[in-house]
């Protein structure tokens, strides 16, 4: 089962919604036939709603499913409805941005393209504080929260369960001098280290690549249990956009394929990181 409460969240709704397609019932139907509205079944399907265990639990008598299905069914509207460690720092994590971290704590393969930020699971403390100052109106007090959270986000990277994660980052993002150089020398060596770790990848699309994907910003998020479907992430100043049917996911995952083919090698990337690095020391 899936470890974090929005990925329970989500695999609830993938299973409510896949009981309805399997009886062959519009959410219309079924809000009528149990007394409610359509889009409250709609809601409960895409996880915009809150789901009681007792209405999952009227849905599947509904539905006529087995004992064991239903209450695994409730577990996941109980478990759901907890709270995960990264919502305890309050508005250092916006509410929109708290579904993905969620997700991300439970994926097993991490794609990711940035063209002009390091990945926020690569950066110091020192350059994440700088770009929360630049784009928010926060607090100090609300910024240390955020960066708190983003380094407790890369501990995943380190422990035995590690994703495999691999960054496609643009040359442009290196050479964008964030905080001074001595903040960029200290964020480029923490680069060099995490591409040590044996599940981190990273490339550099330098810019003489040539021609590639026009995508912008995106994340492709795998997960270890198949009846859980990757998705694409993308976000803005202050939402985001999850894809998840299959023909979108598959674009994400042709496009992420052929910008990491045209981004120099690993071995080359670090060479690069290396020569910049001597003229941040300088």
């Amino acid at each position: 089962m899936a470890g974090s409460p929005t990925a329970r969240r989500r695999r609830l709704s993938i299973e409510l919604k896949k009981l309805r397609e399997s009886s062959g019932f519009t959410c219309a139907h079924v809000g009528t036939a149990l007394d409610w509205s359509g889009s409250k079944v709609n809601r409960m399907e895409t996880g915009t709603g809150r789901v009681q265990p007792s209405d999952v639990d009227a849905l599947c008598r509904f539905y006529e499913v087995d004992d064991e299905l239903r209450e695994f069914l409730k577990s996941l509207a109980r478990q759901a409805k907890t709270k995960g460690w990264w919502q305890a720092h309050g508005d250092g994590v916006p509410g929109w941005f708290s579904i993905y971290i969620g997700l991300e704590q439970d994926a097993s393969t991490f794609r990711q393209y940035r063209g002009e930020f390091i990945p926020g699971l690569m950066q110091t403390p020192a350059y994440a504080a700088e770009l929360h100052r630049a784009a928010n109106q926060m607090a100090e007090d609300a910024i240390e929260r955020a960066v708190h959270v983003r380094m407790e986000r890369q501990a995943r990277l380190l422990g035995p369960s590690a994703p495999d994660a691999w960054f496609v980052i643009h040359e442009g993002v290196l050479r964008s001098i964030i905080g001074g150089h001595a903040v960029m020398r200290e964020q480029l060596e923490k680069m060099l280290d995490m591409m040590e770790l044996p599940s981190v990848t990273l490339q550099v699309l330098t810019f003489d690549a040539g021609p590639y994907p026009a995508t912008g910003t995106f994340t492709l998020l795998g997960f270890p249990d198949p009846e859980d479907p990757d998705l694409v992430y993308r976000d803005g100043l202050t939402d985001a956009v999850y894809l998840e049917e299959t023909d979108e996911v598959r674009a994400y995952t042709r496009a992420f394929d052929n910008l990491r083919a045209a981004a120099a090698s690993p071995y080359r990337s670090a060479a690069l990181i290396k020569s910049l690095l001597k003229e941040y020391t300088t």
